[in-house]
Formats: structure tokens, C-alpha cells, sequence
């Protein structure tokens, strides 16, 4: 009996190793790299839209790069503002001011929207184009414009005006008023502008010629609003 007992447990043995070993050839060996099993009804994390900073001057739909939010900050006001004022100046300060109100503020790229924005301009008061005088003007400067538009059309005038170049826009003053940014440039460009009567007879300017024209305009914005978008609240010519 006892020769018997020790045949069966040698086959079911035999038998539990073989099972043993084809579980494990099927399953296989876990090895720390497997990914985790799918869980469809555990939390995830929602997706969020990449942040992108918005051209200050003007918003006309297309989006810049914004740096990262762990991105080294320049260590002083004279490297942030380089090339675009004096170190310990008065404009320095101002930009500081501003900064300081809104920490996106982009000295340079405000520059860079101040000239699309001064061009714009020009051209849409040639033009009579009040919707888009309307978007960068505040409501002061816009209704002189206007006013100057609804003269020209009742005369009859016409005018033409068409840009050379762009030569240089500078910051020459720069200042934050509680929540309000205020910020003037110097721009010096070449312009080709006639103004024409009823008849198409030249009574200002010249279509032959390029003039250099210089304005100094001011800029501003309320930091505590959500409209990213500055407005000319000035203009002056310069010298």
C-alpha cells in the first residue's frame, strides 16, 4: 500500500511541475517594465491647451511664444531692458514699474507690436477705415480722427499714403499710474503721401517724393484687465 501511495504522489507531483511550467511559459516572467493595467474609470488628468502669449500691439489673431514659466529671469533691469534703456534711467524705472504690474511684459515685443500698430494706423486713417482705427485708438484720440475723416469727406478729399520704411522706434518715456501703463515712442519713418481734391488735383504732399516724417505717440493700458491689447491715448509730431 505504501509502494502505491508513493507512485500517485510522484504523479500528481509530476503533474503539478508540468502545470506549473506551461502557466509560465503562457503568462511569462513580470519584469518591473510592464505597463500598468488600463483602468477606465480611474481619474485622469485633463488635458490643458498650451498658453500662449498674445501680441500686445496689435491683437490681430496671431499668437507669440511664451517662455516658460521656470525660465531664468534676467538678474538685473539693466540686462532685462538691454538696448532698450539706460540702465538707472527714468524709462528703466518706468519699464521696472510696468514689469513688476505685469510680469508678462516684453519690452522688446511691445516694440515690436508699437511698429506694426503705428503703420496700421497711418494707413487705416488714409484709408478711412474707422473699424480698425476703432481697435487701437482710445475713444479721445479716436473721435479726433474721425473728425478729421468725416472734413476730408465732405470736401471730397482723398488721401494716398504709402510706406518707404520703418527706420527706428524707441522708447523715450515709460511709466505705470496705479493700474495704468503708459508708454511714449519715437517713431521715425519714410513715407510717399498725397492728398488729392474732388478733382484728383494734388493739393498736399507729394506722389513723387519720400518724406521723413517723425511722431511721438503714447500707448497705455489697464494691467488689471484681461484685454491683453495696449491703445494710442497721444499723438504728437516730433522733432
Amino acid at each position: 500500500m505504501q509502494d502505491v501511495f508513493d507512485i500517485y504522489t510522484i504523479i500528481f507531483l509530476a503533474l503539478a511541475v508540468f502545470i506549473f511550467l506551461r502557466l509560465r511559459s503562457v503568462l511569462g516572467q513580470r519584469t518591473g517594465r510592464e505597463r500598468p493595467p488600463y483602468d477606465p474609470y480611474a481619474a485622469r488628468e485633463p488635458v490643458r491647451p498650451t498658453p500662449e502669449n498674445v501680441v500686445s500691439l496689435p491683437n490681430r489673431g496671431e499668437a507669440t511664444i511664451k517662455k516658460p514659466d521656470d525660465a531664468a529671469e534676467p538678474a538685473t533691469s539693466a540686462e532685462r531692458w538691454k538696448g532698450i534703456a539706460e540702465p538707472g534711467s527714468p524709462i528703466a524705472a518706468g519699464l521696472d514699474a510696468i514689469a513688476a504690474a505685469d510680469r508678462e511684459f516684453d519690452a522688446a515685443h511691445f516694440l515690436t507690436g508699437a511698429r506694426a500698430a503705428y503703420e496700421m494706423i497711418v494707413n487705416a486713417f488714409a484709408e478711412g477705415d474707422r473699424r480698425t482705427l476703432k481697435n487701437l485708438l482710445s475713444r479721445e484720440v479716436y473721435d479726433g480722427f474721425e473728425g478729421a475723416i468725416i472734413e476730408r469727406e465732405k470736401r471730397g478729399d482723398t488721401v494716398e499714403s504709402r510706406f518707404v520704411s520703418l527706420d527706428n522706434a524707441t522708447i523715450t518715456a515709460a511709466e505705470a499710474r496705479g493700474r495704468t501703463a503708459q508708454i511714449t515712442v519715437r517713431f521715425q519713418s519714410k513715407l510717399v503721401s498725397v492728398t488729392r481734391n474732388k478733382a484728383g488735383e494734388v493739393i498736399d504732399g507729394n506722389a513723387e517724393a519720400v518724406t521723413d516724417v517723425t511722431d511721438v505717440w503714447t500707448f497705455a493700458r489697464d494691467l488689471g484687465s484681461r484685454d491683453p491689447n495696449w491703445k494710442l491715448i497721444a499723438t504728437e509730431a516730433g522733432q
